[in-house]
């Protein structure tokens, strides 16, 4: 074939070709950063957090309005009220770059898994969205604040999700897939990061609330809500949610607080922390088994204590592996006995090492939980003491 019938037949091909057929433009669509379900008069109450592009854009300067718009609708199911949403909203609405859902308490209390299965199964959606739920509030309540540093309220609450997730370790971030087989699942029950509103619910919309140097209305992680089957039940506390997170293994640093032998206080710095669960029949009855390992940093010292003698870093471990294990130890009686569902996942690995067992508990299981022995070991080893090794305030004695 010469060059030339070559070109030609490119050429002919080229007339061939589709296109981007369902390409769509930016501006005839309404980006979507967060979106909130609840619950009202038997009807679902969809409410999306769109962003403004031209309010948060750094190139060009802004007019002064909202950098987000709030958009509600009502229907008998999700997929109902958000196409009715199109009677109020501009352009359609863009789900692609969805970064978190917030289910209302009351939603939350009557089941998440009916309002869920449109946002898990619609094409629209992607599955890397992270889901959390409202405590004392509703989903329309948490989206309406508008939050100071983060234009878009919905960057606040995955950024505060996620930093609180690796320096502190009370919340957990939850996507909807792995939710969506945790309900499947049934041998674990959910928890997810609790939401709540502090101040006047109704003053979060206003504009001056992120104007001032001290916010009047803030959004604030309360710590891991927990379902039993998909209806929401409870919210553990601060310490409880830690705690949790060291049986999940999901603790990448948190702070501890321990007392000198004498006065004051130590604080250190939980650098890595690996947990292990083990599950066993003993003649049918299940046990299990809690192992920790932790390595920490000395952070601050508030006492006499001398940090360049093995003894004191031996005290340090010790009395660090025993705060830990007390705390988890009274979390789990915690959830055993106020709760009652297997939030620690002992079931799942019951399950993985004993199949033929775990088959004659399996019905029974979440009674069989409530008086399940668990055994918790923790070892702490302090690696690093800071640039100082003792006091700047209080030096041991001698110095």
């Amino acid at each position: 074939m010469s060059k030339y019938k070559a070109i030609c037949l490119l050429m002919i091909l080229t007339l061939l070709l589709s296109g981007c057929w369902s390409k769509r433009e930016l501006n005839e669509l309404a980006i979507v950063a967060a979106l909130g379900i609840d619950k009202v008069d038997n009807e679902y109450e969809i409410t999306v957090q769109v962003v403004d592009p031209g309010e948060i854009s750094s190139k060009q300067p802004t007019s002064g309005r909202s950098p987000v718009i709030t958009y509600h609708s009502k229907g008998k199911t999700v997929f109902e009220a958000i196409r009715k949403m199109t009677t109020v909203t501009a352009r359609k609405l863009y789900f692609a770059h969805l970064q978190i859902v917030v289910l209302g308490d009351e939603l939350a209390k009557e089941g998440m898994a009916e309002p869920l299965d449109l946002v898990s199964r619609d094409h629209e959606f992607r599955n890397d969205f992270d889901v959390i739920v409202a405590h004392d509030a509703t989903a329309d309540e948490v989206l309406n604040v508008l939050t100071p540093i983060e234009k878009v309220p919905a960057n606040k609450l995955l950024n505060s999700l996620k930093t609180s997730e690796k320096t502190w370790g009370t919340t957990q971030s939850i996507k909807i897939d792995e939710l969506i087989n945790i309900l499947n699942n049934k041998e674990t029950s959910v928890v997810m990061s609790a939401i709540e509103i502090h101040g006047d619910k109704s003053a979060g919309k206003d504009p001056s609330n992120v104007r001032k140097s001290k916010s009047s209305v803030v959004l604030k992680y309360a710590g891991l809500g927990v379902f039993k089957e998909d209806k929401f039940i409870g919210v553990l506390s601060e310490e409880d949610s830690r705690s949790l997170g060291f049986l999940k293994d999901k603790i990448d640093s948190t702070i501890e607080i321990l007392a000198c032998p004498k006065e004051g206080t130590v604080s250190t710095e939980i650098t890595h922390s690996k947990t292990k669960i083990k599950g066993k029949f003993e003649n049918g009855a299940p046990k299990i088994n809690v192992f920790i390992d932790v390595s920490q940093n000395v952070g601050e010292v508030e006492c006499t204590i001398d940090l360049t003698k093995q003894k004191s870093i031996h005290y340090i471990n010790k009395k660090t592996e025993e705060l830990i294990k007390k705390r988890i130890e009274e979390t789990i009686k915690t959830v055993q006995q106020n709760y009652r569902v297997d939030i620690f996942g002992f079931g799942s690995e019951l399950h993985r090492t004993n199949p033929k067992e775990w088959k004659k508990i399996k019905k029974d299981w979440l009674t069989i939980f409530q008086e399940v022995p668990v055994k918790v070991e923790v070892h702490v080893n302090t690696q690093g003491l800071g640039t100082m090794e003792n006091s700047l305030v209080k030096k041991p004695k001698g110095e």
